[in-house]
């Protein structure tokens, strides 16, 4: 669709868990394709699971059955051994044909299906697991500049504090006693009137009495 092609029908919905009956309409939709001669060929394309880390894209051709695509499968060709022989068909093979194609359409679609949903699924498993690896990695490198700065914000501040100290205590030592100036007048004055046992430099009045009229 976003090649430009014409898409003469569209099934979708079920890839991530595609059942029998999925298979079961695309088939029936090919074979009426084929049997009535709109297509002479119909190929399969899907990504066959080989394993977890492994996936390829497979060619198949469905219809016309040739020897080498039913014999090696894939679209491989087959190994040719000599051991054929002569059989006898009841019914009659083209009855018997028309019978089978349905089924071999639709077991080899069901068989894309399966291979596609389990290869997609093993891609999603490793996106997942690298996503997840990432993220571990990002938090690690995250926590340890977390730490990191937390470091130098705690050594700053016990340094700040430290230096403070000391500039407290050197001050503290380095200040010399304030000197008194014993000529002063005033100095006298206090000495002379707060002096324990001396009278107060004031005489307390007490209060007038009024007379009674």
């Amino acid at each position: 669709r976003f090649r430009g092609y014409k898409l003469g029908e569209r099934f979708s919905g079920f890839s991530d868990a595609p059942s029998y009956e999925d298979a079961r309409r695309i088939g029936e939709y090919v074979v009426e394709l084929f049997v009535s001669g709109e297509v002479d060929r119909v190929e399969l394309v899907y990504t066959r699971f080989i394993s977890v880390g492994n996936q390829e894209v497979v060619l198949r051709p469905l219809v016309p059955l040739t020897v080498e695509t039913i014999a090696g499968g894939d679209g491989k060709a087959g190994t040719d051994d000599g051991s054929g022989g002569d059989y006898e068909f009841e019914p009659e093979p083209a009855t018997i044909f028309d019978t089978l194609l349905p089924r071999y359409v639709e077991a080899r679609v069901y068989a894309g299906l399966l291979n596609a949903a389990a290869s997609e699924h093993a891609f999603r498993q490793r996106a997942m697991k690298s996503a997840t690896d990432n993220a571990e990695e990002l938090i690690k490198t995250l926590s340890r500049i977390m730490n990191r700065a937390r470091q130098d914000s705690i050594t700053t501040e016990i340094m700040e504090i430290v230096g403070g100290a000391e500039a407290l205590g050197s001050g503290a030592d380095t200040r010399s006693p304030r000197s008194v100036d014993e000529t002063d007048p005033l100095i006298h004055f206090a000495e002379r009137t707060f002096t324990r046992g001396a009278p107060p430099p004031w005489t307390p009045q007490e209060p007038d009495q009024e007379t009674p009229s």
